[in-house]
């Protein structure tokens, strides 16, 4: 892991909803010593909708919680947020990080790891999620259908908009830069998620694979991204032949 060295305020608000309070505590007094305001939250249902409203940078999620588990809270803030989501969980289950990332999770962290891991994290959520400030004088990507506005960062495909996850979007655009050229793994993950690759990682597998099913896209025979075994993907430029 890269070493964290800036210590002032990133002036962001984060919203802690987890059921262990001492645990809660402990984070909330780390995350405040870098200039974070955050909001706690001990149960599911109070979880949900303080996240839906729009007060926060990002939203630090616990699965274990009581009324209403944090997947199922991930699933509904989906329906009606953008808002980035980094799971914080002692699930260290490989498919109980898989279930998080495909249905909206940006992030996923165990309990165990440290919490000079865990503001790297949200540190990189935080920039992620401000990138369309600083491209806001960038023209949209057009690749045939798909039109990718990195100011308003929304995707439209034939005109019709696309509910995209904040890192779903950044890989999309990173794939949309590289029109017609490979993009490693490890290229996508410091550019989408801006953390270095892990052996084993499955977390850009999983985003790739949800960002197909809202392309429409088939990995057998691919119109938009295309799986270069062992090495990464690629988006296919747009065969003009096709277009009418």
């Amino acid at each position: 892991m890269r070493d964290v060295v800036a210590a002032n305020s990133d002036c962001a608000r984060l919203l802690l909803v987890e059921d262990d309070r001492k645990l809660c505590g402990l984070v909330k007094t780390y995350l405040e010593r870098f200039g974070y305001t955050i909001s706690t939250t001990h149960t599911g249902p109070e979880g949900l909708a303080l996240a839906c409203a729009p007060d926060f940078d990002a939203v630090i999620l616990d699965i274990m919680l009581p009324g209403l588990d944090g997947f199922e809270l991930l699933k509904r803030l989906r329906e009606k947020s953008n808002v980035p989501v980094l799971m914080f969980t002692g699930l260290g289950d490989d498919a109980d990080r898989v279930a998080g990332l495909e249905i909206g999770a940006d992030d996923y962290l165990s309990k165990t790891s440290s919490m000079r891991e865990l503001l790297a994290r949200v540190r990189a959520l935080i920039r992620r999620s401000r990138m369309g400030i600083v491209r806001a004088q960038s023209a949209p990507i057009v690749v045939g259908p798909l039109c990718i506005s990195q100011e308003t960062r929304q995707v439209t495909m034939d005109g019709k908009p696309l509910t995209l996850t904040p890192i779903e979007f950044d890989m999309l655009l990173c794939l949309a830069r590289g029109c017609g050229r490979v993009q490693t793994r490890e290229h996508l993950l410091l550019e989408a998620a801006d953390r270095d690759f892990e052996i084993f990682d499955r977390s850009i597998d999983v985003h790739i694979h949800s960002l197909r099913r809202k392309l429409g896209d088939d990995a057998r025979a691919p119109r938009f991204i295309q799986t270069i075994r062992s090495v990464g993907y690629m988006l296919v430029k747009p065969n003009p032949d096709s277009v009418s």
